[in-house]
């Protein structure tokens, strides 16, 4: 178990794998998962990485502070991190509100990021008002009450009913979770809006959408890609939001096409 003070009283949970000096890819997560989300993609990605996940404030075994959290803390947080393992010009792969840090991140430490992979993210995700009334409900009902649709939101309808066990499993995470550092990262994506600061990036970019994606079509995706001059737009057919959990070799495919591409591999 590896942990780092970031500063402000946080802790962060990570793992860093690989060979050290080896080029780096960083891993951000969904709302509502730790860094076992990746275990299935790091078994499918090419040898010679070093690869850095960890979990975000308020999920796994990370410190829980009580809210509100705000964007700008959580940017903070990973490069803290970064910063502490000495991991610099780094790959950042972010998914969701990890799509959303890693824009921000980008924007704020050049010397951090030399790419971008922005999974099932957007540079602005619903509304105030949408995540207000989430919030209310898992003030009502903990996360318990948002839990099921957020399965059906997750994954596929084919996966669903193909992979049950892994289904439960995602569940169980999701549950586990801590209901206050649930609700602080829907205040930080309630209150962020990255379309000037994203559509400033100038670095090489991958973005990639599931077709199924119920908790961030793959139109917002596209429409946050047309944000960075040339980037490129890839679009997984018949997968949900977690594509490192419902196609893993295909995703790691994409993934280490792009990281020959900028020369990372």
């Amino acid at each position: 178990m590896q942990m780092a003070e970031t500063g402000g009283d946080i802790r962060l949970h990570y793992r860093l794998t690989g060979p050290e000096g080896a080029p780096a890819l960083v891993l951000s997560g969904a709302l509502g998962t730790d860094l076992r989300l990746w275990d299935a993609l790091i078994a499918h990605l090419p040898e010679g990485l070093r690869v850095l996940s960890y979990d975000m404030r308020g999920h796994g075994l990370s410190t829980c502070p009580e809210g509100p959290y705000y964007m700008g803390d959580m940017v903070a947080d990973i490069a803290a991190l970064m910063d502490r393992l000495e991991i610099r010009e780094a790959v950042f792969l972010g998914l969701s509100i990890g799509g959303m840090i890693a824009q921000g991140l980008a924007a704020e430490r050049m010397d951090l990021v030399r790419a971008l992979i922005l999974s099932g993210t957007a540079a602005k995700i619903a509304t105030p008002a949408i995540w207000q009334a989430r919030i209310d409900e898992l003030r009502a009902g903990g996360i318990d009450a948002i839990a099921f649709a957020t399965m059906e939101r997750w994954f596929s309808r084919r996966f669903r009913a193909e992979a049950p066990g892994t289904v439960e499993a995602c569940l169980n995470m999701l549950l586990r979770q801590p209901l206050a550092g649930y609700i602080g990262a829907c205040e930080a994506i309630a209150e962020t809006d990255l379309y000037e600061s994203t559509a400033r990036l100038r670095l090489p970019t991958l973005a990639i959408a599931g077709s199924e994606d119920g908790s961030t079509p793959a139109d917002l995706v596209r429409e946050t890609a047309g944000l960075i001059p040339g980037a490129r737009f890839e679009l997984m057919r018949g997968a949900g939001h977690l594509p490192g959990i419902e196609q893993p070799a295909e995703y790691a495919a994409l993934i280490a096409r792009f990281l020959a591409e900028t020369g990372h591999l």
